[in-house]
């Protein structure tokens, strides 16, 4: 009874249409990754295997178990910066000895594996995740520290990531260092603050200063081996706990100790679940190429959950808000997802209410993003939108169960904070290709400012520049939409992955997963006030 039943013609001309709109943006997204994948270019990734090392994928997958999925996370972070795509650090979740952990790999054939701003800032969102989920983390070291230049962007902030470290550690969160290059100046204290540190004999380098440095401040005559290398850390200052021969030992060596942590997951696993009653394939043709377009995000829920089945939540009341409850690969779920685009007061009370059953059932979210924000007008301002909106808001804000958001089309507005954007802490957000997100669409924003523009020139009693206006309009709205899109978003960080649509069932099944590390509790009460 509670199968949702599909209206979609895969083999329709709309549905041709808008897949092959998705594939070339999928096309222009890949062509993206591949520039992170290709980490500093072929000189140097030359130069590092005629060094016998592995790359930091080939670390990680080595780190891995056999055949289990890495959820990478930021892939495009610093796109569309003066620093190269990816920031030169890989991050993401994958299963080591049966564990979820977060991991994190430092790049060095991109300027040495250094760290420039966005390098921090991926770093950081990393060190989040893991905090909020209770995953181990595991770094896989190869830097020179900070990237010179940029040190202003980076000495001062950059501490966070020593304090996450110690405060992960408080926490009862494990922490690991495998240390496989340099790893100096502030880099050094990665291993330092770390529960556990594998160094590798004459490869790992550690520490504070290194020859030259000491040189200029002491006079002091020193080589790379007597002042930091693996076998001093292990024989005499021991900051090394664990020595290796080679990368092959220290990652083998890195996956004992994570056996041997005795880390346990809050929640089970929930075991095996039924796929979707329609194919992932059919994602790709479901979202318009114009957003303006309606579209029944019924139609994504039907492709994502487990078996098809979704129970809905007042159905006939707020029908712009889609919501409702369902399970994901195994999992329970509550469903918020908008329909017609526009969230009205009805949807927002109604969204309220939902997130607060959640929170009684400690019931995690996902919100689907279609919006263009919260009603306005005269009608719409007298029957309270602010305080519904508020309200809306409020339960988004102080609801205790994890969190997940896809933009699967726009997120504008404040309908993008009632939404669980970024700035209200969703465990995990991802995009699709299609998606876009601003403080209102390119025309409107354009519109409103040729607005003011002319009011305001009639005030002071001056003619206004109709050319001159059509040509601010025009420049405006291709700035609004350039800043709108995914790629431009995710190289800010504002969400964990541009992803493709066929793989938004595995990769929530994978954040759920890792969510149900650690306790999933809503709240009880204490959502503040509600104005009626």
């Amino acid at each position: 009874m509670t199968v949702l039943a599909s209206a979609v013609d895969v083999t329709g001309p709309e549905h041709t249409a808008h897949r092959a709109v998705m594939l070339g943006r999928l096309a222009e997204l890949d062509a993206e990754h591949a520039k992170a994948l290709a980490g500093g270019g072929e000189k140097y990734v030359t130069r590092h295997r005629g060094r016998g090392k592995l790359l930091a994928r080939e670390r990680i997958e080595l780190l891995l178990d056999p055949d289990t999925p890495f959820l990478e996370l930021s892939p495009l972070a610093a796109w569309g910066s003066d620093y190269p795509v990816g920031a030169s650090i890989v991050t993401g979740i994958g299963t080591v000895e049966g564990v979820e952990c977060l991991i994190t790999a430092n790049d060095p054939t991109v300027r040495g594996g250094a760290s420039n701003p966005w390098t921090l800032k991926k770093a950081l969102r990393a060190n989040e995740i893991a905090h909020a989920n209770r995953l181990p983390v595991i770094s896989l070291v190869e830097s020179g520290g900070a990237d010179l230049p940029s040190q202003k962007e980076i000495f001062i902030p950059g501490g966070a990531l020593f304090r996450d470290l110690t405060r992960l550690s408080a926490a009862g969160i494990p922490t690991i260092a495998v240390v496989f290059g340099n790893s100096t100046a502030g880099g050094a204290y990665v291993p330092g603050m770390s529960d556990h540190t594998i160094m590798i004999k004459d490869r790992s380098k550690v520490f504070l200063g290194g020859p030259p440095l000491v040189k200029m401040a002491t006079g002091e005559e020193s080589d790379d081996e007597s002042l930091g290398g693996a076998e001093m850390h292990a024989r005499t200052s021991g900051l090394a706990d664990h020595f290796a021969l080679d990368e092959p030992d220290a990652l083998s060596q890195a996956r004992r100790i994570v056996a041997r942590l005795n880390h346990r997951k809050a929640h089970p696993d929930p075991g095996p679940a039924e796929p979707p009653k329609y194919a992932a394939e059919e994602l790709l043709g479901i979202v318009p190429e114009d957003l303006k377009t309606p579209f029944d995000p019924r139609e994504v829920v039907a492709r994502i959950v487990d078996g098809s089945d979704f129970d809905e939540f007042k159905p006939l009341y707020g029908p712009s808000l889609v919501t409702g409850w369902a399970r994901l690969h195994g999992y329970p779920v509550g469903v918020l997802a908008n329909a017609q685009g526009v969230l009205f007061s009805a949807e927002s009370q109604k969204a309220a209410q939902f997130i607060q059953l959640a929170n009684q059932r400690d019931t995690p979210l996902v919100f689907l993003h279609n919006t263009t924000g919260y009603m306005v007008g005269k009608e719409y301002e007298q029957g309270g939108i602010i305080k519904h909106g508020a309200m809306m808001i409020n339960a988004v804000s102080n609801s205790r169960v994890p969190h997940l958001s896809v933009l699967i089309g726009a997120s504008y507005g404040a309908g993008h904070y009632g939404m669980c954007g970024r700035a209200y802490d969703p465990r995990f957000l991802f995009a699709w290709p299609s998606a876009k997100s601003a403080v209102m669409g390119p025309q409107q924003l354009a519109g409103v400012l040729s607005i003011v523009a002319r009011a305001s020139a009639a005030a002071k009693g001056q003619p206004y520049d109709d050319e001159a206006d059509a040509g601010l309009r025009a420049m405006v709205e291709q700035q609004i939409e350039a800043e709108s899109l995914p790629m431009f978003l995710s190289g800010r960080l504002y969400d964990d992955g541009v992803i493709d649509p066929r793989d938004t069932r595995t990769v929530l099944g994978l954040c759920l997963s890792a969510i149900h590390t650690a306790p999933v509790e809503g709240a009880r009460g204490g959502f503040g006030v509600f104005r009626m």
